[in-house]
């Protein structure tokens, strides 16, 4: 069992910051965006001390200790800023590290109070090829744009979710003889499914934190059954109104499914941008439409 993230406090706090840069190097979503702050809490710290050193001149009283003293001030102001809203940059730097992972396939897996992803898909073990990707678009591409227009969002913004809740088609629940459920975004079995169901590792976050655990998912006979029931579970559940209607605006469809309890990753609209971002260089690379 790995030991938990540790966010340093202060910004001379080396032992923290040791914990959280070898639980950044395991690829932990937590400890990537608790880096990202503390790097915007340095840039932060040197933009105080550049503006300080630009300053008219000392004024009464100041010394080499009461300088010490500001700088420390200083340090730890930047890094109180950097876990508040801070400047952006930590988010930024967050976005970037998520597209990389999407465009080599390795997103991390997206659970949900309706729908979670199987915790196969967070391993992203074997990278996949542009082809791959390609062949996975194409072959979603006329049901996603039925599905687009029923519920007023861009093709690629469904298509991009299903290769983010299934790996790009590869890491979709199967049955205990293989058989894959067609599953493509990931929809639990809950007490009022009558259809099939498998079973499946999935892995759920608790304020910030995953673990893994075993849950039911919905099965279904083809990838068309499985885009009609999605569509059908968006229209019908007032909790993900906010998503209908989103058009290309991504951004405000994976919040709309965020607050709707779609998605407890903290990351997911990071991740789900990404995975967008990553079709957009798929068609400007040739991938037609």
């Amino acid at each position: 069992m790995s030991p938990p993230t540790v966010a340093p406090s202060f910004y001379a706090d080396f032992q923290g910051l040791d914990r959280l840069r070898a639980s950044a190097a395991r690829q932990d979503p937590q400890a990537l965006r608790e880096a990202a702050r503390q790097f915007e809490g340095l840039f932060t710290a040197m933009m105080l001390k550049s503006m300080r050193e630009a300053s008219l001149g000392s004024g009464l009283g100041d010394s080499e200790e009461t300088k010490t003293y500001q700088d420390m001030y200083d340090q730890q102001l930047a890094l109180q800023m950097a876990h508040g809203k801070g400047l952006g940059l930590a988010d930024m730097l967050m976005q970037q590290l998520t597209r990389a992972n999407a465009a080599h396939g390795t997103a991390a897996a997206t659970p949900a109070a309706a729908a979670a992803t199987p915790a196969a898909s967070a391993a992203g073990a074997d990278k996949i090829s542009s082809a791959q990707q390609a062949s996975f678009v194409r072959t979603l591409e006329p049901l996603a744009q039925s599905a687009g227009q029923s519920l007023g969002v861009a093709p690629d913004t469904l298509i991009a979710q299903a290769a983010l809740e299934t790996g790009w088609g590869r890491n979709m629940p199967t049955d205990s003889n293989g058989r894959s459920s067609s599953n493509l975004f990931g929809v639990k079995a809950g007490d009022s499914w009558r259809g099939a169901a498998v079973q499946a590792n999935t892995t759920e976050y608790d304020q910030g934190t995953p673990s893994t655990t075993r849950a039911a998912f919905r099965s279904y006979g083809d990838a068309s059954q499985s885009v009609g029931d999605y569509v059908s579970l968006l229209q019908t559940s007032p909790r993900y109104a906010g998503a209908l209607g989103a058009g290309s605006d991504v951004h405000a469809f994976a919040n709309g499914l965020q607050r709707g309890g779609y998605a407890t990753d903290p990351d997911y609209v990071n991740k789900l941008v990404a995975t967008v971002a990553t079709l957009r260089q798929l068609r400007a690379a040739g991938l037609k439409s």
